[in-house]
């Protein structure tokens, strides 16, 4: 009999390496999580070289270590090299199952655990950190300054860092590096090292719309509204063209500069989407989830254009969607056709734009630029008409109605 010791961290996520050592190996890093989990990974790969498991024990301490302890048959003990080839044979067979559960399909270009640092990898002694602008489920904001220059950082948090985060996390760089818009968030540089890991873009000091619109109650007029649409349709255009899905679009993500240009940011669920590829990973926030996304059934980039539309009611409402429910009755309830209601004041190419925008068929809503050209067409119109520029909402005590500078 064979007594196979196998250790590993419960930290975050990447590929297993595997040594043997008078049959002790190496299980990489593991979310706390998984570690269950991982148990079960651990036997079926075993199994799955004709061992026999006598006995398994796990052991597990409160730094995060486990030590699984397996005592097999079904191999020769003086024949540690050849176990260790089956064994990574093994797990090159099961390499999707050991990366933990993906939603994502072939059609997703996938981003590798570990990037190779680059011009973009920050020198952490020259970043400034400053007051928390927000906290979330695993990371906080923080405003801050690199190079002299004001900056927004996202900083995970060591407790919650497992494989889904550190994959968003990583994910999220990728995509980030990769763009550069005017209505999409500029990225600075990320740190992908231990023991702080973080994302560094420019510092939006307007906010999100959500808080703009919910919590300093700011209702938009006709411009106004129209102006940050186009800002959101110019962005998310840009990003369709690179085959990006962002796959959470919502006003929360939907941040302001201090000349109120709206821009799309966090990518941390966005994914590149090859052509003619779908996806069917339940992705997004409840209340601006596009139907087919809910239900599991394969969505492209239509799923952005859903989303959009709830955006857009909520700028014209000042209201949260479907706020009378929870989030899960709310997606039960647009599973089976509900609509947030239609608003009675809201101009009437704007509602016609909106329910084409989340029909329940993908294929029936329009794609970003035919979007783009019915708003700014709209804008063009309602300029033309008023000829008026609505009081700066700084010098608006009130912040009811107001209308933002010009911008390109």
């Amino acid at each position: 009999m064979l007594t196979l010791k196998i250790s590993y961290r419960t930290f975050f996520g990447i590929q297993p390496c595997i040594t043997v050592h008078s049959m002790m190996f190496m299980i990489g890093h593991f979310a706390h999580s998984l570690a269950s989990n991982m148990f079960c990974q651990l036997s079926a790969l075993l199994s799955d070289i004709g061992l026999n498991i006598r006995e398994a024990h796990v052991f597990s301490t409160h730094d995060g270590y486990s030590l699984d302890v397996f005592v097999v048959d079904g191999w020769p003990i003086e024949d540690t090299d050849g176990l260790n080839k089956a064994l990574e044979a093994s797990i090159l067979r099961n390499e999707g199952s050991w990366s933990g559960s993906s939603h994502s399909s072939a059609a997703e270009r996938t981003l590798p655990f570990q990037l190779k640092g680059g011009e973009w990898e920050i020198d952490k002694r020259l970043l400034k950190m400053g007051g928390m602008i927000a906290s979330g489920s695993c990371g906080d904001l923080y405003h801050g300054t690199y190079l002299g220059e004001d900056v927004a950082v996202k900083v995970l948090r060591a407790e919650h860092l497992n494989k889904n985060v550190w994959n968003e996390f990583m994910q999220e760089v990728y995509i980030l590096r990769e763009v550069q818009h005017t209505n999409v968030v500029r990225f600075i540089g990320a740190c992908t090292k231990p023991p702080q890991f973080c994302i560094i873009t420019e510092y939006m000091s307007g906010g999100s719309l959500y808080d703009f619109v919910h919590k300093q109650h700011n209702v938009l007029n006709l411009t106004t509204l129209l102006k940050f649409a186009v800002d959101v349709c110019q962005g998310m255009c840009y990003l369709h063209e690179r085959g990006i899905i962002h796959r959470d679009l919502k006003t929360a993500n939907l941040l302001m500069d201090k000349d109120r240009v709206v821009k799309v940011a966090d990518f941390g669920v966005a994914r590149f989407q090859d052509q003619g590829g779908i996806m069917t990973a339940e992705t997004g926030t409840y209340r601006w989830m596009a139907p087919e996304v809910i239900n599991h059934q394969p969505y492209d980039n239509k799923a952005d254009v859903f989303s959009f539309a709830i955006v857009l009611w909520e700028l014209i409402t000042s209201k949260i969607p479907y706020d009378t429910m929870t989030p899960l009755q709310a997606a039960v309830g647009v599973r089976q056709g509900l609509r947030p209601g239609l608003p009675k004041k809201a101009h009437p190419k704007l509602l016609d734009l909106m329910q084409r925008c989340w029909e329940a068929d993908p294929s029936k809503r329009p794609a970003f630029p035919d979007i783009l050209a019915e708003l700014e067409d709209l804008l063009s119109h309602v300029q033309g008409a008023s000829g008026k520029t609505v009081q700066d909402p700084a010098n608006d005590s009130n912040k009811r109605r107001l209308t933002p500078p010009a911008h390109t």
